[in-house]
């Protein structure tokens, strides 16, 4: 009798296993666990070019704002360097051209440099790289502008070949509009150029614009 009762017990043991498995087996993820898993992964955001070069130009209009010179080699192209022109047309026989190297190298320095021709005198603009950005480059408050993509704003009676020059490239122009009492003729333009190099953008041209005799 005392064998019996032993082998029922066990045998209601077996029974309460088969119908109860999880008390005593748990191979599976716990199902809240994975859900807050996968709501904590990181989405990525993706940004369109056209974000990312208004952003890129804020950026350098701020640095030429505050004059900070050495961060604005940051922004040059590893490779091309950057070109300056004084006015939209872009001629590489007069436009200085600068490596990063060469830039952050003279940046801190007095050396002159020829930027160009002005316009009705022909006389050759000479400066340090310092004063050609502060008195030429950012001669208005470009911050203060309208901004557009890919777009001409100042609109002006010299050629402007920018898009013959860097036909893969993008542009922004920050643009201040004339006063009324000059007849709207006192405009400015300040056009950055942008390519791509290993996943990143980078600036090639910095060009000036406005009205020309």
């Amino acid at each position: 009798m005392k064998k019996l009762f032993v082998s029922l017990f066990i045998l209601s043991l077996v029974v309460a296993c088969k119908k109860n498995p999880d008390k005593f087996v748990n191979d599976k993820p716990d199902s809240t666990e994975y859900v807050k898993t996968e709501a904590t992964k990181a989405t990525p955001v993706e940004v369109s070019k056209d974000q990312a070069l208004k952003q890129l130009n804020e950026e350098i209009i701020q640095v030429l704002k505050d004059k900070d010179y050495k961060k604005f080699a940051d922004f040059i192209h590893p490779e091309k360097g950057v070109r300056f022109s004084m006015y939209a047309f872009v001629n590489p026989k007069e436009d200085k051209n600068f490596s990063r190297s060469n830039f952050m190298k003279y940046q801190p320095t007095k050396t002159l440099f020829t930027w160009g021709t002005l316009d009705g005198s022909g006389d050759s603009y000479k400066a340090t790289i310092d004063n050609y950005l502060t008195k030429w480059v950012y001669s208005k408050d470009f911050a203060t502008g309208q901004v557009a993509f890919n777009e001409f704003l100042g609109k002006g009676n010299s050629l402007n070949n920018l898009k013959e020059m860097y036909p893969k490239a993008d542009f922004t122009e920050n643009y201040i509009k004339g006063s009324e009492a000059n007849a709207e003729m006192d405009w400015k333009s300040l056009r950055l150029v942008f390519e791509e190099f290993q996943g990143k953008y980078y600036l090639v041209a910095v060009v000036n614009d406005q009205w020309t005799i």
